[in-house]
């Protein structure tokens, strides 16, 4: 097979962390034990979605700090915690918070923008602020200073018997070389890199005159690289969904092969005003999802990968292509574990 790329260098995966609304406990301990397996795998980085209002993953900070303690080697991720449901400033000290628990192995990713379903929600969310509320980029560059240790207040020192810091505590100094902007448009490209950020390329993207998904990711990639000041050193880290085949029963195979199907019209063409284009899911045999990925022109100029795992599949399919993913398909990327 002929290798387009440098050898991967990180393999991780992304989960959802699906639950039952009426019994929440088993979904999240089983999100815990896909992380735990995965460090037993050999990945280098697990991530987490952010759902709110709905039976996934609401506190990924919350649940991450879990993780931090029942492991001990691979690295934490979010993809992506929508900023415009949070302060930036207390967001800044929980993350800061659950770095130092973890070692320093936090990888926090975050994303712009109103919340979805505002207008719906705006009254429980922000009841005093709704309208005025900032969800541009100026709130993320608030997030990262906060994060890598800008003065927040203009008072610091002791006031009776407490003492008082001007940043943000705790501070983890290596925190805020460990941020990641979840992007799909080369404007979200180009500010993540200006501003000193990792990129994480989204399975959706803003289609524009081209509607070839891979390569406006590519472009992606470069404008991102062309404006940090790492230059073409600076992290990008690519978003699919692959399902590995090979060590799955005829009856999971069908399932997958069911789930694919069902998914793939939504990828012929952009979706509504927004012109959104998602990616087509990556399924077959570990060699043969390899070879479409070396096809693939921006997974050609990459060496960091965060595998989405399907959504609404049960633990043993996840354990199922996360061992087929460490164990056949990282290999066949060049991956050592």
């Amino acid at each position: 097979m002929p290798r387009a790329s440098e050898p991967l260098r990180k393999l991780g995966f992304l989960t959802i962390g699906l639950f039952d609304g009426d019994d929440p406990l088993p979904g999240h301990e089983s999100t815990l034990e896909i992380i735990r397996l995965g460090e037993e795998l050999g990945f280098d980085s697990a991530w987490v979605r952010h759902r709110h209002l709905q039976y996934g993953i609401s506190s990924p900070v919350a649940v991450l700090a879990a993780a931090s303690q029942r492991t001990s080697r691979i690295e934490l991720g979010t993809a992506v915690i929508p900023l415009g449901w949070e302060n930036p400033l207390r967001l800044a000290e929980d993350l800061a918070t659950v770095d130092i628990l973890s070692g320093g192995r936090l990888n926090p990713g975050l994303s712009v923008g109103p919340p979805m379903h505002y207008e719906r929600l705006k009254e429980a969310l922000y009841p005093d602020t709704a309208d005025v509320e900032d969800f541009s980029y100026e709130r993320m560059r608030r997030f990262v200073d906060a994060v890598r240790g800008q003065p927040v207040t203009d008072f610091s020192g002791t006031e009776g018997f407490e003492v008082f810091s001007d940043r943000v505590q705790p501070h983890s100094p290596g925190l805020g070389r460990r941020l990641w902007y979840g992007g799909g448009s080369l404007r979200s490209a180009q500010w993540a890199g200006e501003h000193g950020m990792n990129f994480l390329t989204s399975s959706v993207v803003k289609a524009g005159e081209s509607t070839d998904f891979a390569e406006i990711q590519l472009s992606h990639v470069r404008a991102f690289r062309a404006h940090h000041p790492d230059g073409d050193r600076a992290r990008v880290s690519q978003g699919l969904v692959v399902i590995p085949t090979d060590s799955a029963t005829p009856a999971q195979r069908a399932k997958y092969e069911a789930y694919v199907a069902k998914r793939t019209p939504r990828t012929a063409e952009p979706q509504g005003p927004a012109r959104l284009l998602f990616a087509k899911d990556v399924i077959g045999t570990s060699a043969e999802i390899a070879e479409q990925l070396y096809a693939h022109v921006a997974f050609q100029e990459i060496d960091e990968v965060a595998f989405a795992l399907p959504f609404t599949f049960e633990h043993e399919d996840y354990v199922q292509i996360l061992t087929d993913i460490a164990t056949k398909l990282g290999p066949a990327l060049g991956w050592r574990g």
